[in-house]
């Protein structure tokens, strides 16, 4: 017999991460590891755990995850939200406490181009007049 498993797609800035929830005891895996070593940081894993927080599900399910791309912040809002969108295909009345705290919005702000003559995309060279 097949176990239920609730897929979910999150990106944030160059970060993707596919989320699987599997009912279970509450562990969280990130590419293999747990989640307090792969974000040693207190506020990522507050903010990876926040959906499951906000909808009373922790320890009811297994997030088990696969990440790429982007830096550790990014990465850690992309997982979180995949776990908000995964949270969707459990139960779709947890769409409105997730989309009221904001988890269900996919952040968009990307980092700016460069632009030829600056040092970064609007830092300039230091200017001298003689």
């Amino acid at each position: 017999m097949a176990v239920a498993q609730f897929w979910g797609t999150g990106r944030r800035k160059n970060a993707i991460a596919r989320v699987r929830l599997v009912p279970g005891t509450g562990r969280v895996l990130i590419n293999g590891r747990p989640f307090e070593e792969y974000f040693p940081l207190r506020t990522l894993q507050t903010m990876v755990m926040a959906p499951l927080n906000s909808v009373d599900l922790q320890g009811r399910f297994d997030v088990l995850v696969r990440v790429e791309g982007g830096g550790v912040s990014g990465q850690a809002g992309a997982v979180r939200h995949g776990i908000a969108r995964a949270l969707l295909a459990v139960d779709s009345n947890f769409r409105i406490p997730l989309k009221q705290r904001g988890f269900l919005k996919r952040d968009s702000r990307m980092k700016e181009r460069r632009k030829y003559g600056l040092k970064k995309a609007r830092k300039a060279p230091q200017f001298s007049k003689r």
